[in-house]
């Protein structure tokens, strides 16, 4: 809203937070929780400030002292989603175990809430603590396993790609067993113009687990592989 500090930066990590204003506890943790559950619950069309309010029983304009706008909820929604699990306070003596553990948790976490997996392609970066959190252990990883520069950047997308991609997919795409079924026959009936597409089980295959590991594994031999781990 207008007036407060910072109001026309666009992330809202870069601006400070307002004050309760002497209201009823309306804090920006409640507002958080309830806006994972609505999400959770009824998706990302469902979310609006209105319908937010609504379910904390309060006015517009109160919600509004909180936070400036929808955006703001999302990107404090999915920061709180990376603070359900803690990082381990450890590190492994290899660091691709790390990672793998990293992954494979960030993974879960975007399961759990399937919404958060349909929001890789954001208009600013995420930048909430416990997301940072994460991205430091990854990075840390990297480093550990000898990339650099360009070479981690690119290899920090290269997991965050896949984390979000495999999710969104699997998190949105339900075939019934008729579809895929149809769909395998489609391909059989094509089979002169895509064999190895037909041959591969293109539509039916749904072992989302066994594909996002195998997945994980070939980017990770291939870091080894320019690392010469």
């Amino acid at each position: 809203m207008r007036g407060q500090a910072g109001a026309g930066i666009g992330n809202v990590w870069l601006r400070s937070a307002r004050g309760n204003k002497g209201e009823p506890p309306l804090t920006r943790e409640r507002i958080v929780q309830a806006a994972v559950a609505l999400l959770d619950e009824e998706g990302m069309d469902r979310l609006t400030m209105r319908h937010l309010a609504e379910r904390l029983q309060v006015g517009a304009t109160t919600l509004y002292w909180h936070v400036a706008t929808k955006a703001d909820v999302i990107d404090l929604a999915v920061d709180a989603i990376f603070g359900e699990t803690s990082l381990p306070d450890q590190r492994a003596d290899n660091p691709r175990d790390d990672i793998v553990v990293l992954v494979n948790t960030w993974r879960q976490a975007m399961l759990r809430h399937p919404w958060a997996a349909t929001l890789p392609a954001r208009q600013r970066p995420l930048m909430g603590p416990n997301f940072l959190a994460w991205m430091e252990f990854l990075q840390s990883g990297l480093a550990r396993a000898g990339l650099t520069d360009k070479r981690l950047n690119a290899a920090t997308w290269a997991l965050y790609n896949h984390v979000m991609g495999a999710t969104a997919t699997q998190s949105s795409l339900q075939l019934s067993a008729d579809e895929a079924r149809l769909g395998q026959e489609y391909l059989e009936s094509r089979r002169d113009q895509y064999p190895t597409v037909a041959a591969n089980n293109y539509i039916s295959d749904v072992d989302w687990d066994t594909s996002f590991t195998v997945g994980l594994e070939l980017l990770l031999d291939g870091i080894d592989a320019q690392t010469g781990s």
